[in-house]
């Protein structure tokens, strides 16, 4: 293995023993090139660096692009055991007007190679457009269409609904009852929906400051970190933390702070 590879801190190993992971959106970035990826490393391995310094990654791409399988096996593959891809689901199935009209674009999505990623597989996430009100029989039309499995691997939902609108109690019913979480954002943009009596949190901090040498300033992260961990006290609940958008460019260093503060 490359020495820039070979020479990383074991990081994960605690932290997935707790079941909680840690990390970005995505891998390829320019910026990251000058703070976070040894100078010199070739492109082609900059997501066996990130993956062997964090614990999960989402995965932004498939949001836009579609992906076949051979790329999903080459991601698992490259990547170290424990680690978790949670996948955006593709925006065909979300950006419309008549959720209850996303079967096939659902169906061809999942049907697309994402079960090449094996136990390396997390969360899928369907996130909606900023000005999609919540809409009940609509809503709920869509999460029927939702499939439990690929391939015989159980399949995770989670909700990414970024309108007002959805912070109520009759949406987050409506989510358990399909047995899907919910994202909880920390943005000035979005709402912070809350669902404690979910399993799994899904955490998207969304406030990276680029005058902030680890994004978050120490005393927050350690206020998340304590939250993670008081989470997980219950034996079946996992926690998925994302450094994603902000100051983008400051995402590594504060999703390694964190795992540092959980170890």
């Amino acid at each position: 293995m490359n020495d820039k590879l070979s020479d990383a801190p074991d990081l994960q190993t605690p932290v997935r023993a707790s079941r909680i992971r840690v990390g970005v959106g995505g891998w390829t970035y320019e910026p990251w090139r000058n703070n976070f990826f040894p100078a010199g490393l070739p492109h082609h391995q900059e997501l066996a660096y990130a993956s062997r310094h964090l614990t999960a990654i989402e995965v932004n791409g498939t949001y836009y692009s579609t992906f076949k399988p051979p790329t999903f096996a080459k991601w698992r593959d490259e990547t170290p055991e424990g680690f978790l891809f949670s996948l955006k689901a593709n925006r065909f199935a979300t950006n419309r007007r008549e959720l209850a009209t996303a079967g096939e674009s659902i169906q061809r999505f999942v049907a697309s190679g994402i079960a090449e990623l094996g136990d390396k597989l997390g969360p899928i996430v369907w996130q909606f457009m900023p000005t999609k009100q919540f809409d009940a029989p609509d809503f709920e039309a869509f999460l029927a269409l939702l499939p439990a499995e690929v391939d015989g691997r159980r399949l995770r939902h989670v909700l990414d609904v970024r309108h007002p609108s959805f912070d109520c109690a009759e949406y987050l019913a409506l989510a358990r009852r399909y047995g899907c979480a919910t994202v909880h954002t920390d943005s000035e943009k979005f709402p912070a929906i809350a669902d404690a009596q979910n399993d799994l949190a899904y955490i998207r901090l969304m406030r990276s400051d680029a005058d902030c040498a680890t994004g978050y300033p120490p005393a927050v992260l350690a206020d998340w970190a304590a939250g993670a961990r008081a989470w997980v006290k219950s034996p079946s609940r996992e926690a998925l933390i994302f450094f994603i958008n902000g100051a983008k460019e400051r995402a590594p260093a504060a999703a390694q702070e964190l795992i540092r503060r959980l170890a």
